[in-house]
């Protein structure tokens, strides 16, 4: 795939009003997740609810890409289609999840690092067939004492950057994702001094491993307080803060910034994206999400494994929501 044909599907992924829906949750996520409305995590019930998810009628109007897990490409819907062949019919695009989960870093305490790079390419080959467009792979990085270490900064950045040439060269849009946790009591001084470094850093790397950032969309963070500081901040201040970071860090030739919730409520996480949209007038990309609780607590909470019908309606009011925050007009 050619490099102008990976910044079209980047530019139709942050489409105007439309962003993604991260239903990329690890086995032992989800089951959490079912394990809060007592239904049973197994195969079926898992494609069940995402089949659920998928078939939303008009989801397609708010939701341009789904991020799937490598369990959920291989399936079929309830209605016999596969899960690949629903989105597509429903004018989605259909990604996938392909790194290995963060595992302890050595010589860093209380640190991680992504793993997932050895196989990469075949596995990017075999998605590509299945039908996946793009690709998302998570880095985490955490606020405490004595961390985030340079070193652990820098390995996370060299591994985003050596996962999204191998995307590009196999046809997939790289979401590159370094997540600067909320969990803590720190400051929204120090999340956003933290989220700046980690962002330098991996454009850095991007750009010495040769990444077209055309053809790239970062999924950050948001500038926010860790979430037991005593002083929170305002939605106003988070929305502020977010575009200024990101107008010192993130380089214009990037389509799109599609944010994580990050352990947000889903109303909040509305919000802050809602007011970043309606207060910051001509940046050089567009705002967009990437959400998976935010989008997923109601619907979860109202199927609890029987109700599709009531699911539907508040999955497709989540999504509508956060549609209308992409261009700042949600109310």
């Amino acid at each position: 795939m050619s490099l102008t044909q990976l910044s079209d599907i980047a530019r139709a992924i942050v489409a105007d009003g439309k962003g993604i829906l991260a239903a990329d949750e690890s086995t032992p996520t989800i089951k959490k997740r079912f394990d809060s409305i007592n239904v049973e995590s197994n195969e079926a019930n898992r494609q069940a609810y995402r089949s659920m998810l998928f078939t939303t009628n008009g989801a397609g109007e708010f939701i341009s890409g789904v991020i799937l897990f490598d369990e959920t490409i291989r399936q079929e819907a309830s209605d016999g289609r596969s899960m690949v062949q629903v989105l597509k019919e429903a004018g989605m695009i259909p990604g996938i999840k392909v790194d290995k989960g963060a595992k302890p870093l050595p010589n860093c305490a209380n640190e991680t690092v992504t793993e997932g790079l050895d196989g990469l390419r075949e596995r990017c080959e075999e998605y590509f067939g299945l039908g996946a467009r793009f690709a998302k792979w998570r880095a985490v990085i955490r606020i405490g004492k004595d961390i985030p270490s340079k070193n652990c900064i820098a390995v996370n950045a060299h591994a985003l950057a050596r996962y999204a040439t191998l995307c590009q060269e196999t046809g997939l849009v790289p979401i590159v994702e370094p997540e600067v946790l909320m969990d803590g009591s720190h400051d929204i001084d120090t999340c956003d001094m933290v989220t700046e470094a980690t962002l330098r850093a991996v454009f850095h790397e991007l750009y010495q491993q040769g990444v077209s950032l055309e053809g790239t969309l970062l999924k950050p963070n948001m500038v926010i307080s860790g979430n037991t500081c005593p002083q929170q901040a305002t939605v106003d201040e988070v929305a502020e803060r977010t575009v200024a970071c990101l107008k010192r860090a993130v380089p214009a030739a990037i389509p799109g910034i599609v944010f994580l919730s990050g352990g947000q409520s889903d109303e909040v996480a509305t919000l802050h994206l809602n007011t970043m949209n309606r207060e910051a007038k001509d940046l050089p990309w567009k705002l967009s999400f990437s959400y998976g609780r935010a989008l997923q607590a109601a619907p979860l909470k109202a199927w609890a494994g029987i109700n599709i019908e009531q699911a539907q309606h508040a999955f497709y009011e989540r999504a509508s929501a956060n549609g209308a925050a992409c261009r700042g007009e949600y109310t």
